[in-house]
Parts: C-alpha cells; structure tokens; sequence
C-alpha cells in the first residue's frame, strides 16, 4: 500500500477495517427497505469514515495538505450535489457515481503499479498484483466511461439509442485488445528484468482499449434498458474498487467493492426478469425503435377516446378505489407532488389510494419510490406489480401517468414483439382507465400500445405536472 507506516499497529488497523466491514453489511440491510434506507447510508458512511481514518493513522502520507484539500473539495462537491440535484436527476446522478468510482479504481492501480514496478532498473512483481491490477483496469474504465455516455443519455445530451455497422465485431476487438493488454503486463512484470518503460504502457494501453469498450457498450443501448444498464454499471464498480483491493492488499476494500459489486448484480439479475430479457440481449441486443412506425397513425385513427381534466375528476367523484400508475413522463414533468396532493384529497373523500410501482418504471431501479418519496406518499401505499395485479379487477379508476411500455398489452400476446412476455401491470382490467401523455408515441420499446384504443380508455393529453395539477383543481372544485 502506497506510504509509509507509522504509529498505529497493523493488528489496531485489521480491527478498524473489521468494524468498518460490519457497518457496511449492515448498512447495506438497513438499504433493503425505504424506511430504514437513511439510516443505512448514515451506517456505510460511518464504516467509510472509520476505514479512511485509520489508513491515515497507519500510514504517513506523502502530501497530506493535498490529501486533506482533496477531501475537503470532495465533500464540497458531494454536499452541493446533495443539496442542488432534484430527484428527477437522481438516476443520471447516479449514473455519475458509479463512473467516478470505477475511474477512481483505474488510477489508484496505475498509481500503484507505479509504486511497485517503478524502482530504477525495474522490479519484479507477484502476478496476483499485477492480474488484480490488470483487471481494475479493465473494469475500471468500462464503468468510468460506460457511466459517462449512460448519464449523458439520461440527461438528453447524447441521441438515444445509435447502432453502426458491425458493433459487436468491433466491442469484441477492443475486448481482446484489452486482454491482451492486460496479458502483456502481467507477463513483463512479473520478470524483474525489465525496466518499467516496458511494462507501464500496456497498463495504460489497457485502460485506453476499456474506455473505448465501455462507450461501444451503452451507445446502442435504448433508454428502457436504462435501469438495467445502472445497475450493472453499479456492480462494475463495485468490482473495480475490490480488484482494486487485492492489488492494494486492502482488505476493507476489497469487502466494500464486493458487496456493491454483488448487490449490483443481483439488482441487475431482478431488473432482466422483470423485463423478460437476458442480459446479454440488452448489452448486445438492439431493443428500441429510435421512433414509431409510419402505421401506428392507422392503429390508433378513430379509436382513442380523449377526455378532459373536469371529465376524470367526474369518474372520480363515484369512484371508491383508484390506482396510481406512475412512469417515465412523471419524473420529466416533476408531476409527483400534484399527483401526491390528488391522491391525499381523494383519501380525505373516503377513496382507497394505491400507487401500481412496476420495477423498471423509469430509468432508475426503485426511481418512481424515490419520486413519491420525495413528495411523502407513504411507504405502505407503493404496491408492487405481483401484488396491485390482482386487485385491478376490483378497481374503478386507473391513473396512468407517464408510463407506457409497462402497462402495454402487446406483452401478454402471442405476437412476435420486443417486450414479448415482459411482465406488465395489467390496468385494463379495470372499470376505467385514465391515461395521461402528451401524445400517443411509442415508449422506448417504440411500438404502439393497444391499451390507448380499448373501450375503456380516455387519453388525458398534455404535460403531465399540468395536467394532474388542473386535475386537483377540477377535483378541489367539486368537492367544495
């Protein structure tokens, strides 16, 4: 590890890294449910604190005026972020995150191949140093720039999706470059008789043929693969700081990085099942028209029903259960406190308020909580897909605001289509169904939706902040 010890004892430091370990398992169990989530993050940063502190009090380091001017930007920054970013931002934030933390893992290896192989003359290395080192790099750099083009995606700034001929020949070519990159390092370094000019490029090498990698992954990848692409990102990382600690020898990190790497790939397993599609598919697939097909004019002509905000609030003064289907275009439109100010006047008239989550719902996993969180619609009314499905029989009126690939029935046929056998909430089962979008485009999956033209179905054009706030004020004029 780069420095030099000092005064606190290795056994002191292996009992530090341990508590340090057991606040963030604990944590990361606080984080499995949305009551308990702050007090997780404020368990794993406690575990982060205590792992940092007594690295600094073994080791002496270096520039410890640049170290702590490090520290105190970074917590600048982090604060401001905190602060500034809205939760509608939330996934391109965390999108951000993940990508500093796996390029955060490239450069502390460089940084410690430097350590190690950079003695004049050279030296020679043990192969598990130089193979961890290898694969941060690796890792590290897909994730830094992966993250990148996933987050400029979410924010609109790059065009969504982009294929070009021969993609995956060319994914496949900067993989092997990779490799053997990765190959020659470990193969000069562990020598010792070759100087460190021969060796440090391939490392660098390495990382530029990964970078590379990572943008030829997610260009091509539509935005209803979105949550599924944060959250392997999130596990790379993961997996970048744990290599990261096997060639550092660093046993917190290695703890720390596996268990974000793991809990990343399980998120990830759940986000492909929910969507019905393999991983491979979504990495190499090409899922998502880039717009609708010149017929979906003639599957909608003559068969959309349009209402109006004083219409809905009708069908909601005699309904006694409502749904709440929340998507994608309530997190554009930063519709979620009037569609919470909807929901808490009907419950005040005695209606029954459910909100039908489904997990891919926009393009974060758990994004549509997080959004109804913020606006303090309570935990006990955000239904999942397995469990609202049932009740949507039983159900006056479906609200659908924003989403569109979740509630599509094309899923459920036999036709050849990309969310076939994708589990969706299946509204139409309801007495009345409300859908609100500002027209009738395809979503991501870029197919028309069949739900729009059933006979019970009215389309509530318009913005979707503007549409659920003239809503309130229909429903708020009724009921004086």
């Amino acid at each position: 590890m780069p420095g030099v010890a000092s005064g606190l004892p290795p056994e002191t430091l292996s009992l530090a890294y341990l508590v340090a370990a057991v606040l963030f398992v604990h944590g990361l169990r606080q984080l499995t449910h949305p009551r308990t989530a702050r007090r997780g993050n404020l368990y794993s940063a406690a575990g982060m604190a205590v792992a940092v502190g007594a690295t600094l009090l073994r080791f002496e380091i270096l520039s410890p005026v640049v170290l702590f001017a490090g520290l105190l930007v970074g917590a600048a920054i982090g604060t401001w972020l905190a602060v500034t970013v809205d939760t509608t931002a939330m996934p391109q934030l965390v999108g951000l995150f993940n990508g500093f933390g796996g390029g955060a893992s490239a450069l502390v290896a460089g940084a410690d191949l430097i350590d190690v192989l950079g003695a004049p003359g050279g030296t020679a290395a043990p192969v598990e140093t130089t193979t961890a080192a290898a694969a941060t790099g690796l890792v590290g750099g897909v994730t830094f720039w992966g993250s990148l083009v996933a987050a400029g995606k979410l924010q609109g700034f790059v065009e969504d999706p982009r294929h070009y001929p021969g993609e995956n020949a060319l994914k496949a070519a900067f993989l092997g470059a990779a490799i053997l990159a990765g190959a020659a390092l470990v193969t000069r370094s562990g020598v010792g008789v070759l100087p460190a000019a021969t060796w440090a490029p391939s490392y660098w090498v390495l990382v530029a043929a990964a970078s590379v990698l990572g943008v030829l992954l997610v260009v091509p990848i539509g935005g209803a693969d979105m949550p599924v692409v944060i959250a392997l990102l999130n596990a790379l990382s993961g997996l970048a700081a744990a290599a990261t600690g096997f060639a550092l020898d660093n046993s917190v990190l290695i703890v720390a990085g596996a268990l974000v790497g793991a809990s990343g790939l399980i998120l990830t397993v759940i986000m492909c099942e929910s969507m019905n599609r393999t991983l491979r598919a979504v990495l190499f697939g090409a899922y998502g028209a880039e717009g609708g097909s010149d017929d979906d004019a003639d599957v909608y002509a003559g068969n959309v029903m349009s209402t109006s905000p004083e219409e809905v609030a009708m069908l909601l003064d005699v309904a006694r259960r409502v749904v709440v289907v929340p998507g994608y275009g309530m997190a554009v439109g930063q519709a979620q406190h009037a569609v919470a100010e909807l929901a808490a006047l009907l419950e005040a008239n005695g209606v029954e308020v459910v909100f039908g989550i489904h997990p891919v719902a926009g393009r974060l996993p758990g994004h549509m909580n997080v959004l109804l969180a913020e606006a303090n619609v309570p935990y006990e009314q955000m239904v999942e897909l397995d469990a609202v499905n049932p009740t949507f029989s039983q159900t006056d009126v479906v609200i659908v605001t924003g989403a569109n690939d979740v509630v599509n029935p094309t899923a459920l046929s036999d036709e050849p289509s990309p969310i076939a056998g994708m589990p969706v909430l299946r509204v139409w089962d309801a007495q009345t169904v409300v859908v609100n979008k500002r027209s009738l485009s395809p979503g991501y999956a870029g197919i028309p939706n069949p739900l729009f033209t059933y006979d019970n179905t009215y389309m509530l054009f318009g913005d979707a902040r503007e549409a659920m706030q003239a809503l309130v004020a229909e429903y708020k004029e009724t009921h004086r």
